[in-house]
């Protein structure tokens, strides 16, 4: 009975008061304190560092590995969200990154304490070689990890890629880059190999000097493939950054009916302005502020009357930028003739594409509106569609003039209204993925 008493004694005591009746142990206030507290912090230590799980009101570890944590971390790097070009890696020309390797590659000493003349010479000759090597093949490696694979890329900037650089261009790129690579690693590790194999230092010699011309010419008959790596990162950084969960107002129309012109009245995009087709020849950006509500404006290349198969990579930009990004649409209509695109197929293509997005949100501008007073009269017929959209565009259109100013104040407050309805769609979206 005395035992279960003292065992029941035992269990109830702290383990801190167990250690200090330790002969051995100082039963100094201080020491009690410093035991207390790296009980406590240990404890903690092992609660943040494991895995647990709730059961029955208790904390109960996780037969989680270290391995299956890396593997779900690393697999939340596979997300798509836009932003990626903006995180490529800066590329350095060929030449640089080979005369640097040249450079880094001649300070290597040889190993300290080696009296023999030919043994100093083969390790010199190989450690300069496996050095230049590695110089050489580090940087590509780099590049290798850090340029994302398209597959993983949202599919907004997938369709850039594809648009931009030409279909396989981007994966064909990378992989002569890699090939390089893999050429400078076999070469640099085959003649630092013989290098240090060499029975005499003349031999020695030779092999270094043979194994560095043999690794500069091949990354200079190569190192395009690092140059055209180059372009394309600057090609991919100068995309304009599209944000999905801010409300974007998306300009579309035919060539030169005047989209440019709108952008800069209604955001801070400044586009390129002039009376001639494919003015746009990309993705521009601007932005608009009102109320502290902040909404993005994208101008996109004109579409022309055609089919999708037979439009260009400008007109699938646009496309592109309707069918990967939740956008509001501005259609511009230009009834003037001066645009060069006729009404009748100006109709056809709205026709067109407000069927196929019919779920966005929509806006209709006729633009030039100044220069319609000069149109010839036409007899409208009744149910005859397209002559009443010759005359006044679509049902519920707004007219606008940028030279004399007409109806901008009306655009602008119209713009936002799309706009904010448009944030309470995203806001509306996201809740119910989140749900």
């Amino acid at each position: 009975m005395s035992g279960t008493f003292n065992l029941l004694q035992l269990w109830q005591i702290p383990s801190t008061k167990l250690l200090l009746r330790s002969p051995k142990l100082s039963k100094d206030p201080f020491s009690v304190l410093e035991a207390q507290i790296s009980s406590s912090v240990c404890f903690r230590r092992r609660i943040q560092a494991g895995r647990y799980e709730v059961v029955s009101k208790s904390y109960i570890p996780t037969s989680h590995n270290e391995k299956e944590i890396k593997t779900t971390d690393k697999g939340l790097g596979k997300l798509e969200t836009v932003g990626a070009f903006q995180k490529l890696p800066m590329v350095w020309p060929s030449t640089d990154i080979l005369y640097s390797a040249l450079r880094k590659s001649k300070r290597v000493s040889p190993t300290k304490g080696i009296a023999n003349i030919a043994k100093r010479e083969r390790n010199k000759g190989a450690r300069q070689l496996d050095a230049l090597m590695k110089e050489l093949a580090v940087p590509l490696r780099g590049y290798m990890e850090n340029f994302p694979d398209k597959r993983n890329l949202h599919p907004y900037e997938r369709s850039l890629i594809e648009l931009t650089l030409g279909e396989g261009n981007y994966e064909k790129v990378l992989g002569r880059v890699d090939a390089l690579r893999k050429k400078v690693v076999s070469v640099g590790k085959q003649h630092a190999s013989l290098c240090a194999k060499s029975l005499s230092k003349r031999e020695a010699e030779e092999q270094l000097s043979e194994g560095v011309k043999k690794l500069e010419e091949i990354f200079q008959d190569q190192g395009n493939a690092i140059d055209d790596l180059l372009n394309v990162a600057k090609t991919l950084r100068a995309m304009p950054v599209v944000d999905p969960e801010t409300p974007t107002l998306c300009l579309v129309g035919a060539p030169n009916v005047g989209k440019s012109s709108l952008v800069r009245i209604v955001s801070t995009g400044k586009p390129e302005v002039c009376n001639y087709p494919f003015t746009t020849r990309g993705i521009l950006m601007g932005h608009i502020a009102v109320n502290y509500d902040r909404f993005q404006v994208t101008d996109t290349p004109g579409l022309l009357k055609r089919r999708d198969d037979d439009r260009n990579n400008l007109e699938k930009l646009t496309l592109a930028v309707l069918s990967h990004l939740p956008t509001a649409v501005l259609y511009v209509h230009d009834l003037s003739g001066e645009c060069g695109t006729s009404p009748s197929d100006q109709f056809v293509t709205y026709k067109q594409i407000k069927e196929r997005f019919r779920d966005h949100l929509w806006l209709d501008v006729v633009s030039k509106c100044d220069l319609l007073q000069y149109s010839p009269k036409i007899i409208i017929e009744d149910g005859d569609e397209v002559a009443i959209y010759k005359k006044v565009g679509p049902d519920g259109a707004i007219h606008v003039s940028v030279k004399s100013e007409a109806g901008l104040n009306q655009l602008k407050e119209r713009v936002h209204e799309l706009l904010v309805s448009q944030m309470a769609r995203i806001k509306s979206q996201k809740i119910n993925q989140e749900s």
